[in-house]
């Protein structure tokens, strides 16, 4: 990428650890002047004066290489992980056959650590929490191939299945956003919903792009995360322009935002009742946000004033103060239709850490379920849920946290609902985190339980 890729910004900061040496690492701890950084894209006149800000993109650059020198090996293992579970649910199920990635009873590891696929009997279309349900359960469904994505929302769900998507990233010349759009009916339906994935447990690039606190500053807009925005669809020298053109030649690459916009404006056009709910589970949140912004950014009245909600599960931030307050103008007014769920001591909603909220900061309505499931409700402010420095007394009480979590997990399925009870992979995970806390606690699955157990405490976008 040459700075020319980013000059429909006068704002920018992008790390680039592939071009992060000994003299780039050092230069950025000894001089202000990170413009002339090759590992920092940015303006050369672009100048960071503090040292703590200068020393938090030294330490996230260092660990970003360390991360990206495990990509290879820990892709290998996840790639071979899969390939026994899948292999050995064949064999348990009667199915002599060597595993098929595009075949429909194909999981990811996400899908074999909760392998509900069916929703809440209890829950109904007319419950309080059912959107909310109906969003937990396909932001993890998101993380299936197309094929079994079909097969649960036609064969469990009972709804349409419009189409799967795997877009292009213009910046890293990579397919990186993933998302799936559903129907709750195939005539007149009612409700229209996107779906975005999140990151796939051991897929350690997309780790990185969690981590990373790069940026850019759309005009009228704000600074929105640089990661989330490329792998939305931001285009080369030109942004966020209204219209694109798909790649000629390359149906098959096409840019997230646009291809999703476009079907969601004729599903809506078709089905004249129908209303839209955006969500994502973790990275697959912080695109639901996004997407949803943009189309505010893009003045997509239409769609707009038929958005029920947008419902993200463990969502990093993603964007500052002033996108912030453009989301909560054309989100949240005249009604709350934002609601950023968390759960525990879940880190992903932490990041990218970044030393000042000038930058990076929460918005929307959160409601944050503790490790019992209780709910809390609380009217996000600018900078609201940033964390604190660790510390040992918060290192232990993450150990506590994860004992009671293995203890509940035991025992959840006769306490509360048989539809919670939780299988022996996820015991086993819950039992490593006693060993490693806070590690595991980006899992989908609580937010399905919380969610689940909520009942009708869960606010409405009404």
């Amino acid at each position: 990428m040459s700075k020319l890729d980013y000059c429909f910004s006068n704002d920018y900061m992008v790390l680039r650890p592939d071009r992060a040496g000994p003299f780039e690492l050092l230069h950025l701890l000894l001089s202000p002047k990170v413009g002339r950084n090759r590992a920092v894209e940015g303006f050369t006149s672009t100048e960071v004066g503090s040292f703590r800000r200068r020393l938090a993109i030294f330490l996230n650059l260092v660990l970003q290489l360390f991360l990206l020198s495990l990509a290879g090996p820990v892709a290998a293992l996840g790639a071979a992980l899969e390939f026994v579970l899948n292999f050995v649910s064949n064999v348990l199920h009667g199915r002599m056959e060597y595993p098929d990635r595009k075949s429909a009873s194909y999981r990811s590891i996400t899908g074999f650590i909760d392998q509900r696929v069916d929703l809440d009997r209890n829950i109904k279309p007319t419950d309080r929490q059912y959107h909310a349900a109906l969003c937990v359960m396909a932001s993890k469904v998101a993380y299936e191939n197309e094929a079994f994505i079909r097969d649960v929302v036609t064969g469990h769900w009972q709804m349409e299945f419009v189409q799967f998507y795997n877009c292009w990233n213009e910046f890293e010349n990579e397919y990186t956003a993933q998302a799936f759009v559903f129907c709750d009916k195939p005539v007149d339906a009612e409700l229209v919903v996107v779906a975005f994935r999140g990151t796939p447990p051991l897929d350690v690039a997309r780790w990185c792009a969690d981590l990373d606190p790069s940026w850019y500053k759309i005009p009228r807009l704000g600074r929105a995360h640089a990661a989330y925005t490329h792998a939305l669809g931001a285009q080369r020298n030109i942004g966020w322009p209204k219209w694109v053109e798909h790649i000629k030649g390359k149906p098959q690459k096409v840019y997230a935002y646009y291809t999703i916009r476009d079907a969601v404006k004729q599903l809506m056009e078709a089905n004249g009742k129908a209303r839209l709910l955006v969500t994502g589970h973790g990275s697959g949140g912080a695109l639901a946000v996004l997407f949803a912004t943009v189309l505010a950014y893009h003045k997509e009245k239409t769609v707009l004033d038929r958005l029920a909600g947008v419902y993200t599960f463990g969502q990093p931030q993603v964007g500052d103060a002033m996108l912030a307050m453009f989301a909560e103008r054309n989100l949240d007014r005249p009604k709350k239709r934002h609601f950023r769920i968390t759960y525990g001591d879940d880190p992903l909603p932490r990041l990218p850490h970044e030393s000042s909220a000038y930058h990076f900061l929460h918005f929307g309505l959160g409601i944050h379920f503790d490790s019992f499931y209780n709910l809390k409700v609380v009217k996000a402010m600018p900078g609201e849920g940033r964390s604190s420095a660790s510390s040992p007394a918060v290192f232990a009480t993450s150990r506590v946290n994860s004992a009671w979590e293995l203890v509940r997990s035991a025992y959840l399925g006769y306490w509360k609902s048989a539809y919670c009870r939780e299988g022996w992979l996820v015991l086993t995970m819950r039992a490593l985190a006693v060993a490693l806390p806070g590690l595991p606690f980006h899992r989908v699955q609580d937010y399905v339980n919380a969610i689940t157990l909520a009942g009708a405490h869960i606010p409405m976008e009404a």
